[in-house]
């Protein structure tokens, strides 16, 4: 590392944050799947906006990429380096500051992690309206920045709908500030809207307010074993016409059920098993489980059926959902494609996504699992070499073909970057280029995630960092 820029660094975040170290840099190139990796020519880890316009401003100057890093738990390849980028890690911006325990909001850093914000907020009865399986290590920030959706869609949206205001620092190290935010406030563009889902192209997310849910301590979790996806779709239709309070719909199957019992070595839910499973989760001030009980006694077989109320019973029956990433990726490196489908063509993507996989690649093992709320299914697909894309394009081309996205809550990345096209227009790609050269010239933010964008030239920034 230039010894130059190195003290110059150091002058803005300190000798200890400023790391060059190859073991120590490992943890921050290479991303939950283990399928993206690159080497990083440094990671700095500032703690205020203030450190990261510094950081942005030398950088720049220096002509060095940035890619932005929250928890790492991306799975797109959009948050690890790819050819020498600095690696910008925002998990010392972890502070929890101002929460109106009146109106339901707080502000948090962007390296604040969803499970420490949990706690801290359902203290005080109140709770965060998106829930990941990876809340231990995933980043507020970070859960921004790919608009993050997960098991509560269905129900309170996803992360661009609990956004009120941001703190963002541009490229050339200006600092845009949209807080502490107001419901109503209709003062030109939504520029923390925009900043959702942007995958840390246009500017690096340092602190959000975000609008809180009220918590609601009573639950109940119902599991069904059940013939088919097409009979799990109308049973999430009847129960959420019968039972207001619907906050989760999962499903899964047979092939990732048996991978989650081999390595978390958990018992079978059923004596017997069945070609589809389906996880409801109902939640209210008062106790959900004698409406969901209800409104499952028409639809469901008593013998394929469990209802748990206690905390105990409810994590247990939530475990056959949560560890199939896990399970997954202890079987192997996986492709992983998150997608939405409308929701009356969802059962005929899942069949049609199988036979298309086996025909093209016989040994591929496609483990499926969402979110039936929304539409979203995760197809993760074992036993590919990680460089062929083939299987991936034959998944997002189906997808197109059927009305849907190919991106439902991770991000275009690089993963997906080839396939942007096939859901979004010439135009819609140009308007989003033209978006990013106006905020991004220096095109340092992120380069290579979702699209290509050219650099233009730009002037150096004045004044300069001592």
């Amino acid at each position: 590392m230039d010894p130059d820029l190195r003290r110059r660094l150091e002058a803005v975040v300190g000798p200890a944050h400023v790391i060059d170290d190859p073991d120590t840099r490992a943890s921050y190139e290479t991303d939950w799947t283990r399928r993206f990796s690159g080497r990083a020519a440094f990671v700095v880890r500032p703690a205020s906006a203030g450190e990261v316009a510094g950081i942005l401003q030398i950088c720049r100057t220096a002509g060095i990429a940035v890619v932005p890093q929250g928890g790492n738990t991306g799975l797109v390849g959009g948050s690890v380096p790819r050819a020498g980028e600095a690696v910008l890690s925002l998990r010392r911006l972890d502070a929890i500051e101002d929460f109106d325990e009146v109106a339901g909001e707080v502000t948090v850093g962007a390296g604040v992690t969803l499970e420490r914000l949990q706690q801290h907020v359902r203290a005080a009865g109140w709770d965060v309206g998106v829930d990941l399986a990876s809340r231990a290590s995933a980043t507020i920030g970070g859960m921004v920045a790919t608009n993050a959706g997960g098991v509560r869609v269905i129900r309170f949206g996803p992360m661009r709908h609990q956004l009120i205001g941001i703190e963002a620092v541009l490229a050339d190290g200006a600092i845009l500030r949209r807080l502490p935010g107001l419901l109503k406030d209709n003062t030109g563009y939504d520029l923390p809207g925009l900043l959702a889902g942007s995958e840390g192209t246009l500017a690096v997310i340092t602190r959000v307010r975000l609008r809180l849910v009220p918590l609601r301590p009573a639950r109940a979790v119902a599991l069904l074993g059940l013939p088919a996806l097409d009979a799990a779709l109308r049973v999430v239709r009847a129960v959420r016409r019968a039972a207001a309070n619907l906050e989760a719909a999962e499903v899964f199957f047979p092939e990732g059920l048996d991978l989650v019992l081999r390595h978390a070595r958990l018992a079978p839910p059923f004596p017997r098993p069945h070609p589809c499973y389906l996880l409801l989760e109902c939640a209210g001030p008062a106790d959900p489980a004698p409406a969901l009980a209800a409104a499952l006694e028409p639809l469901a077989d008593p013998a394929a059926t469990l209802l748990a109320v206690d905390r105990a019973d409810r994590d247990r029956l939530w475990a056959y959902r949560e560890r199939h990433t896990e399970a997954i990726s202890a079987e192997g490196i996986p492709h992983k494609l998150d997608v939405t489908l409308p929701a009356d063509r969802l059962a005929e993507f899942e069949s049609a996504v199988r036979a298309r996989l086996a025909a093209l690649r016989p040994a591929a093992r496609p483990i499926l699992f969402g979110h039936a709320g929304d539409g979203n299914l995760h197809v993760n697909i074992l036993g590919l070499d990680p460089d062929d894309d083939a299987a991936d394009g034959a998944v997002l081309e189906l997808v197109a073909s059927l009305g849907g996205s190919i991106s439902a809550e991770h991000g275009i990345g690089i993963a997906k970057k080839p396939w942007l096209s096939l859901t979004r227009s010439p135009a819609d790609i140009s308007a989003m280029l033209a978006i990013k050269r106006a905020l991004d010239p220096g095109a340092i933010l992120n380069p290579g995630v979702i699209f290509d964008p050219e650099p233009v030239a730009v002037p150096p920034p004045a004044p300069d960092l001592p």
